[in-house]
């Protein structure tokens, strides 16, 4: 892999994997199993934010800058990065990977699912990159007031990790108002059931991408989600998504 880019010092200051190591991972996981989706509580600091926030104005960090409303994905716009990653990201990736990655094979397991998920992040990419799935997928987003994302799964090619992880990256009430992170659950004869996911600055949720296993009374069936952002009635709301498998 390329050298990754550097942020700024802000980045340099803890042990990314370290940091993401002493998270509570049975409690995450648990959830996970659950709800489908989980938060990781305080994943960046507010230097940090700020650090990969500061990036958007400048375009020599991605490869392409998309605008929802053109797409009718819904309003806002965001910017998906280029290789090399900026470094704080190229840390937080398979440092995230690693613990999510037990998660993925054991869901694909109990949904039937022969696919297995290498222990090391480097080597799915590897995969991606053979089936030509060449392009980084971790993206910036920002939202002024009115915006909003429609309900979407991020599915880029053949290869798809079954979880991904979105930081907030402003701080809600100061920065901006409204906004939350939605995500709806659809279950085979029964009604989708909508979560909302309160975030602070800093943390993170990690969510199911596509579909994930729930237990009935008659065996394990599969579940289909999908995951948006609620309109932002003030301000301006930054979020990282950090997407594991890449795109075509």
């Amino acid at each position: 892999m390329a050298i990754a880019k550097r942020i700024s010092p802000a980045s340099q200051t803890m042990n990314v994997a370290a940091h993401v190591d002493r998270l509570p991972w049975a409690d995450i996981t648990g959830e996970l199993d659950t709800q489908g989706c989980a938060v990781l509580r305080g994943l960046l600091t507010p230097d940090q934010c700020q650090a990969i926030t500061a990036l958007y104005p400048d375009d020599a960090h991605f490869r392409s800058h998309i605008v929802m409303g053109r797409h009718g994905f819904g309003r806002g716009e965001y910017k998906y990065f280029s290789y090399p990653l900026p470094d704080l990201i190229a840390q937080l990736r398979p440092a995230l990977y690693v613990h999510l990655q037990g998660v993925a094979n054991r869901w694909n397991e109990a949904m039937g699912i022969d696919i297995r998920y290498p222990a090391a992040h480097t080597a799915f990419l590897k995969r991606c990159h053979e089936a030509g799935q060449t392009r980084p997928t971790p993206l910036l987003l920002q939202y002024d007031a009115g915006d909003f994302n429609c309900l979407h799964q991020d599915l880029y090619g053949e290869h798809v990790f079954p979880l991904q992880v979105a930081i907030l990256l402003s701080e809600p009430g100061r920065d901006f108002t409204g906004g939350e992170f939605v995500l709806t659950e659809q279950r085979p004869r029964m009604q989708s059931r909508a979560e909302v996911v309160p975030l602070a600055q800093g943390d993170a949720v990690a969510f199911a991408v596509h579909h994930r296993p729930v237990q009935g009374t008659r065996g394990t069936y599969r579940v289909n989600l999908r995951h948006g952002v609620s309109r932002v009635r003030s301000g301006q709301r930054h979020t990282l998504g950090v997407i594991f498998h890449d795109a075509k």
